[in-house]
């Protein structure tokens, strides 16, 4: 094949997207760190989901249009670091197609070489050994074989592409030492290349069959984003002792995500609590009760919620100088940022990173001077960049929180009296000077950065080191703070989760004023995933 066609060019994007989903749990397995996350491989696949979805759109049978489609839907639907450097890639790579009438192996090689050029250019500060490495030198050299071999089809083209970047994603460990100390290669790189294939196959007449069980979980969340909003359905469930013979947490969660989204499942010895935003959740009601008894249920109905919504809407007030965004997730932590004047909430954090398009709807709906974004996550800063990129006519400021509590002591020195330079700088200063640390569960065994930690052990972790790990929670609550408290330190925030006990927010309180001479805060944060949240200034 010289000339790739239309038929073709749908039919890789389509291999890309099965292939991408077979695999979504290989590349999260990737992951360095053992913590519960908004995995690589769950973001890039939901990130190129949209895409593929948005591309079916395009009725032309212009590649370059379908192109185009592609890109918008990836940089809307673009979720973690991972998903918006994959969105700018093929952003790149449509504007590498130059509106051409027939793309040959040579403008296929420059539009791809284009797309490692536009995604370097849209991170700030670029790691090797990533999946900016990957397409870099894949890219490159694919581009330096189809210049020495001036007849090559695309067939073989696609066949050094994936080769080199095979080489490249091999290398990454020794590009970056933590892949090489913990014994993986780059997700994102493993991600890329997943979609590469994807694309030979299809070069080659190859149809990739969708064998992932979990496949229709985006479908559900769609459905449920588009659909009334459905139901946030909560329950604490006890086991029977039938149901503790029968009981998998993983089987439940496969069940439970066919039926919704923002899916949250803790299971603690013979309690389980769920979170999930469904359409029926009389079905998941049904398919829990199955293990034993509910100890607490509660069913909202979203769609009543986002009626009330239009409904205050529709009396929006007069333009006002400031309006502030913020990222989270639990009751608690919602009502403490909306105390500190936050009017917007994006729905996600760790394991839920909200879209590019999240943040876009938020600011649409914003008539204000100035606008500051909150992502309180690393993995969400990208999309809230991008957010602010696309809604170029409004005046945006993203703060690069990386955690909640850099989010609210900046929310706490905001000042809706003082000039737009002046809050800017005491927000800023305010997030420059918090120390932050996190209590949460390790997801795997693994030894990162000379700490051996064991499949479910608590883990503490301040700024993006693992300080301890141990199976007693007290144990690891103790070390952290003792890692994490400064001279001159003056406050101690703890702000408990969703599965924090009162026994233990007790201890670890007592410890503190014990052992420091520190005023201690407690803020009920319900957050999930995350037993505690420390932070000291």
């Amino acid at each position: 094949m010289n000339i790739l066609t239309t038929e073709v060019f749908r039919f890789m994007l389509e291999n890309a997207e099965s292939n991408l989903l077979n695999h979504q749990k290989e590349i999260d397995a990737k992951n360095v760190f053992p913590v519960p996350d908004g995995d690589t491989g769950t973001n890039m696949t939901m990130t190129f989901q949209n895409g593929v979805l948005e591309s079916k759109k395009v009725t032309s049978d212009s590649i370059y249009d379908i192109a185009k489609g592609l890109s918008f839907g990836l940089l809307m639907g673009a979720r973690g670091n991972s998903g918006v450097i994959t969105s700018q890639i093929f952003r790149g790579f449509y504007m590498g197609l130059e509106k051409e009438e027939e793309i040959t192996v040579r403008i296929l090689a420059k539009a791809f070489m284009k797309g490692s050029e536009v995604s370097y250019k849209a991170v700030m500060k670029p790691v090797e050994g990533t999946i900016l490495t990957v397409i870099r030198e894949s890219s490159y050299y694919a581009y330096e074989f189809v210049k020495n071999n001036k007849n090559c089809s695309i067939e073989e083209y696609f066949e050094e592409l994936v080769r080199q970047a095979q080489i490249s994603l091999d290398n990454t460990p020794e590009l970056m030492p933590l892949l090489k100390e913990v014994g993986v290669v780059d997700s994102g790189g493993y991600g890329l290349v997943t979609i590469f294939r994807g694309f030979l196959a299809a070069v080659k007449g190859e149809k990739i069959e969708r064998t992932n069980t979990d496949a229709q979980v985006e479908e559900a969340q769609t459905k449920v984003e588009s659909d009334e909003f459905g139901y946030c359905t909560e329950f604490i469930l006890r086991l029977s002792e039938t149901g503790k013979l029968t009981y998998e947490e993983e089987k439940l969660k496969r069940n439970l995500s066919k039926l919704g989204n923002s899916l949250v499942v803790v299971t603690d010895e013979d309690l389980v609590k769920v979170h999930v935003h469904t359409l029926t959740p009389g079905n998941a009601l049904n398919m829990a009760q199955r293990y034993g008894e509910f100890v607490k249920l509660k069913i909202e109905n979203m769609s009543l919620q986002h009626e009330n919504i239009l409904d205050m809407s529709k009396k929006e007030e007069e333009k006002k100088p400031y309006s502030l965004i913020s990222v989270c997730a639990g009751a608690g932590l919602e009502k403490a940022f909306r105390d500190l004047r936050v009017d917007h909430i994006v729905s996600g954090g760790q394991t839920m990173n909200p879209s590019c398009e999240d943040f876009v709807e938020a600011i649409k709906k914003i008539n204000a001077d100035h606008i500051y974004i909150f992502p309180n996550n690393s993995n969400i800063i990208m999309a809230a960049n991008q957010a602010r990129d696309i809604c170029s006519d409004k005046d945006i400021t993203v703060f690069a929180t990386t955690t909640i509590q850099e989010g609210l002591t900046a929310c706490l020195s905001f000042n809706p009296e003082a000039d737009h330079e002046t809050n800017k700088k005491n927000m800023q200063e305010a997030i420059d000077h918090i120390v932050t640390g996190r209590i949460t569960y390790a997801i795997k065994d693994t030894v990162v950065e000379g700490v051996s930690i064991a499949e479910n052990d608590f883990m503490g972790i301040q700024g993006k080191h693992i300080i301890t790990s141990d199976k007693d929670l007290l144990t690891v609550a103790k070390k952290l703070v003792d890692s994490m408290v400064f001279d001159d330190a003056e406050l101690f925030t703890l702000i408990a989760g969703a599965d924090a006990k009162a026994d233990d927010v007790t201890a670890i309180s007592e410890y503190i004023e014990d052992t420091y001479d520190l005023e201690v805060d407690v803020i009920q944060g319900d957050q999930p995933v995350f037993y505690y949240l420390f932070a000291v200034e």
